[in-house]
């Protein structure tokens, strides 16, 4: 097999620098693509939470001149290093006026009013560097609303480049929520030319969305789970952009995500204080003891307890949760949460742990500690979220043996197998309506099945530890969808 050359650009990659899943497949992704042969490059801004010493990030000589429109030329600082535990390259866009900040896309909740500016410039310097590294990629692949203008730019400003003449695009949707949406004077400092300014292209409502651009300009799109890839073509789950991105199927695609088993494994987590696995559960007892412990909870093993770990936003279900939260407090059970978010359901969620001692505990804020010590801990996991283009947890979940109780959405419902009782086969229990009934009579259906189907509830745990979601495997799916790309980019050429 042909090696191809790959430039993978994202907003936010581990270890460097995070604020959802979108990092973690940007870190780990390129590493399996490595591993299978291929020349594989990294390029994300260096905000100022990116520690230089740290990461032993080297500056490349000279300066990276970036045609911004109206704007003129911007020059930007290129840094390189290489993704921690591979020889993959990232490569560091560095300009002080856009990146310098303390957060990512926001501060305290609001976001930067130069969003717009801020990632039509990386999307252009992606582009400016390509051309410096003399690297001509096969395949440029975008990530999410941030770099979706690399696909517009491929098919306009660089289209008779020599540099990317047989470059084909990937736009993976991460969340569709976000699209990233602005004032249409954008459209100036992007530079393509007003006449891509119309419904079919770049314009929405008289305002430029980015994401519809790439949609649009992508030799292919994907999300990150096949289910949540036939969801966002519907009204429910589409945000606006269901009719486009049905009309555009034929390029659509779905592909789950991977988990780093090297981080996420009871038999080798260095935050628990027991290992266990499979042939050997006795230290997830001991995780559990510690876990009630922490939490200041009774320790009584008898009692089931449910974790939670997630950002407290809608997306996430806490509406549904803090509904049925009464109700929940009635059954035999203990919950532990750790998350933080928006402020009512930070405070809700204080005054539950303040009202019900015996049964509930939460801590508001994020430790990476804690959330390995509640996947180990505890012996089920709740995620009722709304929507999941492809979620983590319930994945970490099955390797401890935790038992994911979810919303059967996206992802969640792709890697989660219902438990059913007949044959005893499953590996959780699903809910199909995102209502506080059904995800009360879910969790009272795990609960009796913990009390009553003792033997069953077992052979559910060795079910979900069995279970793999390997980065290879997404690996081999991203690696023929390229293949894919540039053969479709090829005929393409030959028939111009």
């Amino acid at each position: 097999m042909d090696k191809l050359h790959i430039l993978l650009a994202a907003s936010e990659v581990v270890p460097f620098a995070k604020s959802g899943g979108l990092a973690d497949v940007a870190g780990a992704l390129p590493k399996a693509l490595r591993a299978l042969g291929h020349d594989v490059r990294v390029v994300m801004p260096r905000y100022y939470i990116v520690d230089k010493e740290k990461y032993g990030l080297k500056a490349l000589k000279g300066s990276l001149g970036v045609p911004m429109g109206s704007m003129g030329e911007v020059w930007a600082g290129v840094y390189e290093s290489t993704l921690p535990g591979s020889d993959v390259p990232v490569y560091f866009i560095e300009h002080e006026g856009f990146f310098g900040r303390k957060g990512l896309y926001d501060e305290e909740g609001k976001g930067y009013e130069d969003n717009d500016n801020r990632f039509i410039f990386f999307s252009k310097a992606v582009m400016q560097l390509a051309k410096k590294l003399h690297f001509r990629p096969d395949v440029i692949h975008a990530n999410d609303w941030h770099t979706a203008a690399i696909p517009v730019l491929l098919n306009t400003t660089y289209a008779f480049d020599p540099d990317f003449k047989y470059t084909g695009s990937l736009l993976t949707i991460h969340n569709l929520q976000y699209q990233g949406k602005f004032y249409k004077g954008a459209m100036d400092v992007l530079g393509v030319g007003w006449e891509h300014f119309n419904a079919d292209e770049l314009e929405e409502f008289d305002s430029i969305n980015l994401l519809k651009g790439g949609i649009v300009h992508a030799d292919a799109i994907n999300a990150v789970s096949q289910k949540y890839a036939q969801e966002i073509r519907t009204p429910e789950f589409g945000c606006g952009l269901d009719r486009l991105i049905d009309a555009k199927a034929y390029k659509l695609y779905g592909i789950l995500n991977g988990i780093d088993y090297e981080e996420w494994s009871p038999a080798v987590d260095t935050f628990i204080p027991a290992t266990y696995d499979l042939d050997e559960l006795s230290g997830k007892a001991l995780c559990k003891t510690a876990l009630q412990k922490e939490f200041d909870l009774p320790q009584q093993n008898e009692i089931p307890l449910i974790g939670l770990v997630g950002r407290l936003v809608e997306q996430k279900g806490i509406t549904l949760f803090s509904a049925a939260m009464e109700a929940l407090m009635k059954m035999d059970i203990q919950i532990v949460l750790l998350g933080t978010g928006e402020k009512w359901a930070e405070h809700f969620f204080s005054e539950c742990a303040s009202k019900y001692p015996e049964k509930f505990a939460c801590y508001i804020g994020y430790r990476n500690d804690l959330a390995h010590k509640i996947e180990a801990g505890s012996d089920m996991f709740l995620m009722p979220s709304l929507f999941e283009p492809c979620g983590l947890n319930q994945i970490y979940s099955l390797r401890y043996g935790t038992l994911p109780i979810v919303h059967a959405t996206g992802g969640l419902d792709d890697t989660i197998e219902n438990y059913n009782s007949a044959d005893q086969s499953g590996t959780g229990f699903k809910f199909y309506n995102a209502t506080p009934e059904a995800l009360i009579g879910t969790v009272q259906w795990a609960v009796d099945t913990w009390y009553h189907e003792r033997s069953a509830f077992k052979q559910l745990q060795h079910h979900a530890m069995s279970k793999r979601f390997n980065w290879e495997e997404a690996a081999h799916g991203y690696e023929d969808l390229y293949r894919h790309i540039i053969q479709g980019r090829l005929k393409s050429k030959e028939h111009k």
